[in-house]
């Protein structure tokens, strides 16, 4: 992975996994480590990673008084005289260290574990071995937001809103479903039993044979009406040099229109972010701002030579679409570039620094930043609203209706998408 890659930070952690601190629908898949690490901050193994790079706004860290950590030491001799079975000090100081974080009241100011961190480092190429479905951790169950065309899940039948409540017969309520998904993972070949609830039926078992899923970060297809469309899954190593790619060909059909589906979409690299904005953006033009925490900002502005800049556009959004999704959709809804289809985005604004702890103890992510729209708004717990709101329900699924896309290639085919800056 380039320099620029490397030292940018993570928008929103989206590894295709699950991670610690409590994500959002969409964007992650239950894969098993397959290739070498390439998130924020690392670097391959042996070598001195770089110095964290958080903004101007970051003060000097400074050293808490004495006596503020003398109930921390009481409590802590106290369990160690009293308690009643034997204690693993290792694991009390990462419980401390995850309370202390936890204690921010952020949920992307974590703490990771070394095997919580492995797991999370996962590789933005697209390989993994698993069960290849989309989940989502936030809420009481792991719960499957889609499986993968052609993955094992598909094949066995997994629909969306299916809530895993045991693994290979061990009940899970109760569990994180960040760690659930641990229990999903494994190498190709190896079966897995999902017990699944499905809205009101019984619950029942499916045995999956987990394989290796390769998934490409964008896809794109010409449609019956002639409209180009592009789906990104992700932001990540291989996006720009795809992406461009599939518009080369695309546009040289002469579309009628492009149609961007950033559904279910949890972010990425921020730089990524940046180069998919544009290659639908004049030069010069302002994708995001980050604003410190003494209110400082910075402007990622587009680089220019986009090949998609003035052909009529659409971008289709929902709840799973975050981070540099956002960044995306907020900096072409801001200059009338394109109109948003769906509704209302997830709300992840902020931008967060992936810091391992020394001697493989694990990492600590610490938001850094807020990221604002080029109009300067902030969208953290509110979102995107689509300029026109489309709902999708479980019974459209179902039936293979798709009335958000359907309103996009109605959008074009009347000449209402914009067909480059207005603003």
């Amino acid at each position: 992975m380039d320099n620029k890659k490397l030292l940018h930070y993570l928008l929103g952690a989206i590894l295709v996994l699950a991670l610690a601190g409590g994500m959002f629908a969409g964007g992650f898949a239950a894969g098993y480590i397959t290739k070498g690490v390439t998130a924020s901050h690392t670097v391959p193994a042996g070598a001195m990673p770089p110095q964290p790079t958080v903004g101007p706004g970051t003060p000097t860290p400074t050293k808490m008084p004495q006596d503020m950590w003398a109930p921390f030491w009481q409590a802590w001799d106290l369990l160690h005289e009293y308690y009643v079975r034997p204690l693993d000090d290792a694991k009390l100081v990462e419980g401390a260290i995850r309370g202390m974080y936890e204690a921010t009241g952020d949920k992307h100011t974590s703490y990771m574990d070394p095997d919580e961190y492995r797991q999370a480092n996962i590789s933005l190429e697209g390989e993994y071995e698993g069960i290849g479905a989309w989940v989502d951790t936030s809420g009481d169950y792991l719960t499957i937001v889609t499986p993968m065309k052609g993955s094992p899940a598909e094949k066995a039948g997994l629909k969306p809103g299916d809530k895993v409540i045991a693994v290979d017969g061990e009940d899970v309520s109760g569990v994180n479903p960040e760690l659930v998904v641990r229990k999903v993972l494994g190498p190709a070949g190896s079966k897995v039993t999902l017990t699944i609830k499905r809205d009101d039926q019984d619950p029942f078992d499916v045995t999956i044979t987990r394989a290796k899923i390769t998934i490409p970060s964008v896809e794109g297809k010409m449609l019956d009406d002639g409209i180009a469309y592009v789906q990104l899954h992700t932001f990540g190593d291989k996006t720009t040099e795809e992406l461009r790619a599939i518009l080369k060909d695309l546009l040289a059909q002469h579309p009628k229109g492009l149609i961007l589906d950033l559904r279910n979409n949890g972010g990425g690299y921020l730089s990524t972010a940046v180069d998919v904005g544009s290659e639908f953006l004049p030069k010069d033009r302002v994708i995001l701002y980050e604003e410190y925490k003494d209110g400082s900002r910075k402007a990622y502005k587009s680089e220019g030579g986009g090949l998609a800049t003035d052909i009529p556009m659409v971008i289709l959004v929902n709840e799973g679409t975050a981070s540099a999704s956002e960044i995306v959709s907020g900096a072409m809804q801001d200059y009338g570039r394109a109109l948003l289809v769906g509704v209302t985005t997830y709300g992840k604004g902020s931008v967060q620094n992936w810091i391992p702890l020394d001697n493989n103890q694990g990492a600590v992510r610490i938001t850094v930043a807020l990221w604002l729209t080029p109009e300067g708004r902030q969208i953290s717990g509110k979102g995107l609203t689509p300029d026109v709101v489309v709902e999708m329900s479980k019974e459209d699924y179902d039936a293979g209706k798709d009335p958000q896309l359907d309103k996009a290639v109605e959008l074009i085919l009347q000449g209402k998408a914009p067909a480059g800056v207005s603003k």
